[in-house]
């Protein structure tokens, strides 16, 4: 089956998935009101330099500062207070960039940035959770081959093509192109590329990086000097690599804009890209909603019965594998096996679906036999090849966990597309009926001798109060005879299930 991009496009919302041999592996949403601003640069004022934690707030002009750490700030600040060349969060599979050497007193972040200073930074991470963004001087600018860092004097290739041949091919020609200051990473879609599309690809990354310079200079602080391209332009950019079969899309306006993007800048794709005019919404004829709300439950079941558990918090996400249903045909070990290497293909399809980052634990099920150790931790290995996404890992430890991190540059699909319970506030929990009779005995213990009156009354959710006239009576009939007071239960249907209250019956 071919590899697609499926484009939708609505009022106030784009979505785009990617499909590899019919399955949805990716997907990227952005609303209107949400914009995605990584990739953005913006003109920045130091907040507050931490040497403790080397580290600095800038304000760059959002709701919450962001953080900029001192690995992340340049040596010489002359021009613009700063600038530099930023890991583009597309460029997880380049080669890394050499970072400007310090002398011993710019190791510091004190003895290079103040508080107040104006500083040139571009957004590295979303604001994520309570964190607020995360910022670099590093300054990349992406092109469709290339990735042009200003102020880094280095050439590399991606890692991700493999010929010797080609890759030293493409670095002579990125040096013979190259003029003046400035680094270029060449991109792993740039394979076969021909020098003058190099050139071209050097002439406009250039010619954005005067722009944002001469912008830069007069604007006021803080404040936006240079947008990242909205997310159709972006994603065509980035996603539409020689492995893409077709690029379909439902909305006239957002098919003519792709097409002349892809006729300025790779002419020869012009016929992947079509329109899509059938009736039925695109993203349920390619059976991608089902898939989207199959990516928001925590539980996702497995072809041999057995199951995967995905629980996210702030910090980590922890992944349990489990049997379920699954019994296998021989001995256990086989079963056990079997299981985890059919949850290693769906956990790392589940990591690229959500877009999960941050740190991440694997609970695979236990396995006695070394080499079924070894043969899981190859396959995650293999399978995690095809992630974008920079990923590290560890072998699989004498409690079967896997440690891993993977890399995060915007909010995952759990948080884009959904809120906090407001009932269970994210716990996922609630106390029973049974454990609330217990905590308003013990809340009517606390306030009888308070009470001056012959009556207590106890507000609480129905659930609550018919287990309080029913199972748990006898120990109300103890307390009325402990206390001397009469004890009424009234059921209010507005309560939450947790809620009560004690209090003294009015007359």
């Amino acid at each position: 089956m071919p590899n697609e991009l499926i484009i939708n496009v609505t009022l106030g919302e784009t979505r785009v998935a990617r499909l590899e041999n019919g399955v949805v592996t990716e997907l990227t949403i952005e609303r209107k009101r949400e914009e995605g601003i990584v990739g953005n640069i913006y003109k920045g004022r130091v907040v507050r330099v931490m040497p403790g934690m080397q580290a600095a707030f800038v304000d760059i002009g959002l709701e919450r500062t962001s953080f900029l750490h001192a690995s992340d700030v340049v040596k010489d600040l002359a021009k613009f207070e700063d600038e530099g060349a930023k890991r583009n969060s597309d460029e997880d599979e380049e080669a890394p960039p050499a970072k400007p050497r310090r002398g011993r007193s710019e190791r510091y972040i004190e003895n290079v940035l103040k508080d107040g200073k104006e500083i040139l930074v571009q957004v590295e991470k979303e604001p994520l959770g309570t964190k607020g963004a995360r910022v670099t001087s590093h300054i990349s600018l992406p092109g469709r081959y290339l990735v042009y860092m200003p102020t880094v004097d280095h050439v590399g290739v991606s890692r991700r093509i493999g010929d010797p041949v080609e890759r030293q091919r493409l670095k002579e020609m990125m040096h013979r192109l190259r003029k003046g200051s400035g680094g270029f990473i060449v991109r792993t879609v740039s394979s076969g590329v021909t020098e003058r599309e190099f050139a071209d690809d050097v002439d406009y990354l250039t010619r954005t990086w005067a722009e944002v310079e001469k912008r830069a200079a007069p604007a006021k602080t803080p404040s936006l000097v240079h947008a990242e391209l909205d997310v159709i332009s972006r994603v065509v950019r980035d996603l539409f690599t020689p492995d893409i079969d077709r690029v379909v899309v439902d909305s006239p306006e957002s098919y003519e804009r792709i097409c002349d993007f892809i006729s300025e800048f790779m002419p020869q794709g012009r016929k992947a890209v079509e329109l899509y005019e059938g009736h039925e919404p695109i993203f349920d004829a390619f059976g991608i909603e089902i898939e989207i709300t199959r990516a928001l439950g925590h539980k996702v079941w497995l072809k041999s019965g057995g199951y995967i558990i995905i629980e996210q918090t702030e910090a980590l996400t922890a992944i349990d594998v489990n049997t379920g249903r699954f019994v296998g045909r021989r001995n256990v070990d086989d079963t056990i096996l079997k299981t985890n290497l059919e949850a290693v293909r769906e956990i790392v399809y589940q990591l690229r679906l959500r877009g999960i980052g941050g740190i991440i634990i694997i609970d695979f099920i236990d396995m006695e036999r070394m080499a079924d150790r070894s043969k899981v931790y190859n396959a995650l290995k293999e399978a995690l090849k095809g992630d974008r996404a920079r990923t590290t890992i560890s072998k699989i430890s004498d409690l079967g966990l896997v440690e891993m991190t993977r890399k995060r540059t915007r909010e995952d699909l759990r948080r884009q597309l959904t809120n906090t319970c407001p009932y269970c506030e994210g716990k996922g929990h609630l106390k029973s009926p049974n454990t609330i009779c217990y905590e308003i005995f013990r809340e009517i213990c606390r306030e009888a001798p308070s009470i001056k009156g012959r009556q207590i009354m106890v507000c609480c959710n129905p659930a609550v109060a018919g287990m309080l006239y029913d199972e748990e009576r006898a120990y109300l009939e103890q307390l009325e005879e402990r206390f001397g007071k009469r004890i009424e239960i009234k059921s209010i249907s507005d309560y939450h299930a947790e809620q009560f209250d004690v209090m003294e019956k009015e007359k």
